[in-house]
C-alpha cells in the first residue's frame, strides 16, 4: 500500500509543480524561478529518499547494455531527425510556430528564457546542453526507475507502461497549452507524442534494465527540441 501511494503521488506532483511555475506565476519571474527551483528539488529527490532511506534499499549500479543503447540511440536520433524535417518542411511554412507577434510561440519563449538570464546564443547553447544532459537524465530516473519501476509488482507491464507514460505526459500538457491552448488539437497531437516516448523509454529500460539507453534516446530528443527553439527565438 505504501508503495502504490509513493506512485501515486509520483504522478500527480510535477503536473502540480509544473502549474504552479507555468501557469500560475507565469507573469512573476521570480516567483516562477522559485517555484521552479523549489519544486525540482522535491521533485527529484522524493525518489531516492523514499527508495533508499523509507524503504532502506541498498543502492545498486546500472548496468550497461549494449543492445539496449543501439535501439535507444537509434530511436533518439529518429525522433531529432523527425523533428527537424517536420519543423523545417512542414510546420514553419505552413505558420504553426509562427513567431512575429505578442503570444506566439517565438515571443513566449524569448520571455521564458529572458526570465531565465538567457539571452544571447552562447548563453542558450550551455543551457540547452545541460538540460539536455542532465535534466533528460532526472527524469528518466523519476519517471522509468521510479514510477514505472515501483508500478511492476502491482501491475501488469502493459498498465505500468501506460501509466507511467501518461502520467510523463500530464505535466507536458500544461506547458504546451501555453503555447498552442487548450482548444488546439496540436496541443493534444504534441502531448500523444509525448506519451508515445514515454512508453517507448519505459519498454526500453524494462528490456535492457538499465538507465542508460532511454537516458540517451530521450536527451536526442530534447536536443532537438531545442534546435527548434533556438531558431524559434534567435
Amino acid at each position: 500500500m505504501k508503495n502504490k501511494l509513493a506512485v501515486l503521488f509520483a504522478l500527480v506532483f510535477p503536473s502540480l509543480v509544473t502549474f504552479v511555475y507555468f501557469v500560475w506565476a507565469k507573469d512573476s519571474a521570480s516567483v516562477q524561478q522559485f517555484a521552479f527551483g523549489v519544486g525540482k528539488v522535491m521533485q527529484f529527490a522524493f525518489p531516492a529518499v523514499w527508495v533508499f532511506v523509507v524503504l532502506r534499499e541498498p543502492f545498486a549500479r546500472q548496468a550497461v547494455n549494449r543492445r539496449g543503447q543501439a535501439i535507444g540511440l537509434s530511436f533518439g536520433l529518429a525522433i531529432l531527425a523527425a523533428t527537424l524535417c517536420l519543423y523545417v518542411f512542414v510546420f514553419k511554412p505552413m505558420g504553426l510556430f509562427n513567431d512575429t507577434g505578442p503570444g506566439s510561440p517565438g515571443a513566449m519563449i524569448k520571455a521564458k528564457l529572458s526570465g531565465c538570464g538567457v539571452t544571447a546564443w552562447w548563453s542558450y547553447a550551455l543551457f540547452g546542453t545541460a538540460y539536455s544532459l542532465f535534466h533528460s537524465f532526472l527524469e528518466e530516473y523519476y519517471w522509468r526507475w521510479f514510477v514505472f519501476k515501483r508500478m511492476l509488482p502491482f501491475s501488469s507491464l502493459a498498465t505500468a507502461v501506460t501509466v507511467s507514460a501518461l502520467g510523463f505526459m500530464a505535466h507536458h500538457v500544461l506547458v504546451l497549452a501555453q503555447f498552442f491552448g487548450w482548444n488546439s488539437g496540436w496541443t493534444y497531437l504534441f502531448s500523444a507524442a509525448v506519451a508515445v516516448g514515454g512508453a517507448v523509454w519505459a519498454w526500453l529500460y524494462q528490456r535492457s534494465q538499465s538507465l542508460y539507453a532511454p537516458w540517451f534516446s530521450h536527451a536526442l530528443v530534447d536536443a532537438a527540441i531545442f534546435l527548434v527553439g533556438y531558431d524559434l527565438a534567435f
